[in-house]
Formats: C-alpha cells, structure tokens, sequence
C-alpha cells in the first residue's frame, strides 16, 4: 500500500483512511490522546465530520473517538492510497 504525503487528521475527508506518523501537542494533550489509543503507526479512519466546523469522529481499530478540529489538526497523517 503506498503512503502519501503527510497532512494533518483534519484534513481527511469522511471513509478515509491514513496512518498517524506524528503528534505535535503539548504534555497533557499528547498523554491524552496516547490513552486513547492515538499512536505513530495507528491506522485511523474518518467516520464523520459534524457540520459548521464541528468535532470529527474517528476511528483507531474498534474504538470510536469524537474530538476537537483543533486536537486533530495536531496530529499528523500519511493518507493511504487504495
């Protein structure tokens, strides 16, 4: 599977896919997010995106996560080409 260049969790659009290859948050919020399961190396997918720059709802394996546009425009992606 071939990896595109990086962009931010934010940026995808909804049934997409991508792997995280960075978090750039400070302390509390990289912990944070570590809990959740957001890893370098994860596979995350974009469920759905709320309107009127809502939060986004993503996926990492089963576990469904509903966050900030501003949490995920720390992390950064490689988009998954099919």
């Amino acid at each position: 599977m071939l990896l595109m260049p990086s962009h931010d969790l934010a940026s995808l659009k909804p049934g997409e896919h991508a792997t995280i290859c960075g978090i750039h948050a400070d302390e509390n919020l990289h912990h944070r997010l570590n809990a959740l399961g957001f890893r370098v190396g994860k596979h995350i997918e974009l469920v759905r995106r709320a309107r009127f720059s809502g939060p986004l709802h993503v996926r990492i394996g089963s576990t469904d996560i509903v966050m900030r546009q501003s949490e995920a425009a720390r992390i950064q992606i490689s988009h998954r080409a099919a």
